[in-house]
């Protein structure tokens, strides 16, 4: 490590920021979730909650993406930051004052998604601007790592918290950490800089970053695959998983507990992508997807014994380590600097666009059909998309050769 990134200063407060604000947003999805069902008891509800955070991400993430290659990704992710702070500090204090309504929660985890719209394509263009491209997969796989760690800590502290003091002081903590997460980035300087584009028209530039995005077919598959799979596996997953937990595991602890195997999974996953290169990655990965995230729905749906669900949910969490890894250094390495940025917030819209739609009916559906069967359709129709994916040339034969494209200057 010595010899790697961390050698910038630079890449190390990015590091540190990034670390500290995922240990907070790993405690929200916990937290928000048995706030929630405390409140009024109703997945609908949850789902609503949810979708209302992800709908503006996918509403604003492509003008984040235009105004990333525009203004210094620095300072938007800094206001990004104060603005989720000031979100989930208000959520915090309507939960411990005990006013809350569903209406108000919903409202501020719209301000929080609209805020994480203009973060995270500033966040994936704003690596090559810390670090030197041969550290490019170690400098991904670090910020992975920092956020499996997150993973793991997170629940467990959410765990802790919604048992002994209530939903309301995990979102509290959320909000320190974005406060600690400005404060890094007010520190960090840019060593490698990448010129933004001279100001166009939004809709060219809109339209720029489409096209790059299009003609290159790994990419826009891969992304369609992700569409499918956050709406209609990953979303009944997140808003039936403490459902099941509540009524068949034991409650809050036992969710708790999945979520942080998922994270001990992923900090594997993150040590694995330290070293790991296979010639075909996204072929590597797409096929570790299917070894135990099938499975982990099933065994939710069948309401198993806790150490099998915790079983899967460790061996399924170092796949999407790896996966991160792999596809963002191939996004870094594949597209030109200076068309990042929109490119990434294509990725973004794309892989959410379906899902504020996927947690809202997660609910009804299985109102409609049963908890189980949600979670066993939503098993078989992640099969179904590993297969089809991995039917196509341009993702399965993907190489990444290391070789980045000439960064404009």
């Amino acid at each position: 490590m010595r010899r790697g990134p961390l050698r910038e200063t630079s890449f190390a407060l990015l590091l540190a920021g990034r670390a500290i604000s995922s240990l907070g947003d790993r405690l929200v999805p916990v937290a928000l979730a048995f706030a929630v069902l405390d409140l009024t008891g109703s997945v609908t509800d949850l789902g609503i909650v949810f979708a209302a955070q992800s709908v503006p991400l996918v509403v604003f993430v492509l003008l984040g993406g235009v105004w990333a290659d525009r203004l210094p990704r620095r300072l938007v992710m800094l206001t990004s930051d104060v603005v989720r702070a000031l979100s989930q500090a208000a959520c915090a204090g309507l939960l411990l004052s005990g006013a809350a309504h569903i209406w108000e929660l919903a409202a501020l985890q719209a301000v929080y998604g609209t805020a994480a719209a203009f973060f995270w394509p500033a966040s994936t263009t704003i690596v090559p601007e810390t670090v030197g491209e041969p550290g490019l997969q170690q400098a991904n796989a670090l910020l992975g790592l920092t956020g499996n760690v997150a993973s793991v800590a997170g629940p467990a502290l959410a765990g802790v918290l919604v048992a002994t003091a209530g939903p309301g002081w995990g979102l509290a903590v959320d909000a320190g950490t974005f406060v600690a997460s400005a404060g890094c980035l007010v520190f960090m300087r840019v060593v490698h800089p990448i010129a933004p584009d001279v100001p166009s028209s939004t809709i060219a530039e809109l339209r720029a970053g489409w096209r790059a995005f299009r003609s290159r077919a790994w990419l826009w598959v891969t992304v369609v695959y992700f569409t499918v799979f956050l709406a209609f596996v990953f979303s009944p997953l997140e808003v039936l998983g403490p459902q099941v937990a509540k009524v068949s595991l034991g409650g809050p602890a036992a969710w708790a507990a999945i979520s942080t195997a998922l994270g001990a999974g992923a900090v594997l996953g993150g040590l694995l992508g330290l070293r790991w290169r296979p010639r075909h990655p996204l072929r590597a990965v797409f096929i570790w997807f299917g070894v135990a995230g099938p499975a982990l729905l099933a065994l939710l749906a069948a309401h198993a014994p806790l150490p099998l669900i915790l079983l899967a949910a460790l061996i399924d969490g170092g796949s999407g380590s790896v996966f991160n890894v792999f596809w963002f250094t191939a996004l870094q390495r594949e597209v030109p600097a200076e068309e990042l940025s929109r490119v990434s917030s294509w990725d973004y819209v794309g892989s959410l666009g379906l899902q504020p739609i996927g947690l809202a009916a997660s609910g009804p559906v299985a109102a409609a059909v049963g908890v189980s069967a949600t979670l066993y359709g939503a098993a078989g129709l992640f099969l179904v998309l590993l297969c089809a994916v991995l039917a196509v040339p341009a993702v399965r034969n993907f190489r990444d050769d290391g070789v980045a494209p000439v960064r404009a200057r």
